[in-house]
């Protein structure tokens, strides 16, 4: 039995990982008409609305109003992170609201968050525009199993790294070191927290939403 557009949009929008905006945005629709749509404010869109919608998903109009969705799992892209330039703390998308990447084989899309690289100071194993995914075990800790690796960190000033992270001189203090041999390295900073990188994913590999 056909939906309603708006169960097959609720649908979608819970198969695919996208927010209503971003899901209007992908499909070259109205979201101000999707959303009066999901409020009840209106009943039905126009087929155009819908065909655009179902192509956005790579599936067909018959598929999009019978619900079958394939479900592919994805991950949000926080933000930036410096490899070399200086960028501010990048958790600045509300939730589900931000950039979406088709989750990585093999990786499980719960807890896990995604990052685009910024800057050369980590070639050439990282490269600008490459995606890094980590998983923070706490909002404000530095866990010794982090020294000696690549990392996702925050320093006390809001500005986001992926940096090699080692023990400073003196406790609670890191040295952030870059494996481009032409970069600068960080000495002695303070960091709210660090992450491993569990995948890297250079850019021509990622497939974005």
């Amino acid at each position: 039995m056909p939906l309603s557009f708006r169960e097959a949009l609720n649908g979608a929008m819970s198969a695919s990982g996208l927010s209503m905006r971003k899901l209007a945005e992908k499909a070259g629709v109205s979201y101000e008409q999707l959303k009066k749509i999901n409020q009840g404010k209106t009943q039905s869109t126009n087929a155009e609305d819908a065909l655009r919608i179902a192509a956005a998903l790579g599936i067909s109009l018959e598929s999009f109003m019978a619900g079958e969705f394939e479900g592919t799992p994805t991950i949000a892209i926080a933000g930036k992170v410096g490899a070399g330039a200086s960028v501010p703390v990048f958790d600045a998308y509300a939730k589900g609201d931000g950039p979406q990447v088709i989750c990585p084989p093999g990786l499980s899309p719960s807890g896990v968050v995604a990052v685009e690289v910024e800057g050369d100071s980590m070639e050439p194993v990282y490269s600008a525009g490459d995606l890094l995914f980590y998983s923070r075990n706490g909002h404000d800790s530095v866990p010794s199993d982090v020294i000696g690796h690549r990392c996702v960190c925050e320093d006390e000033e809001g500005m986001g790294w992926v940096k090699q992270v080692k023990a400073g001189d003196e406790p609670g203090l890191f040295h952030l070191i870059s494996l481009n041999p032409g970069a600068n390295n960080i000495w002695n900073t303070r960091l709210k927290w660090a992450a491993r990188v569990r995948l890297h994913w250079p850019s021509d590999l990622a497939r974005r939403l």
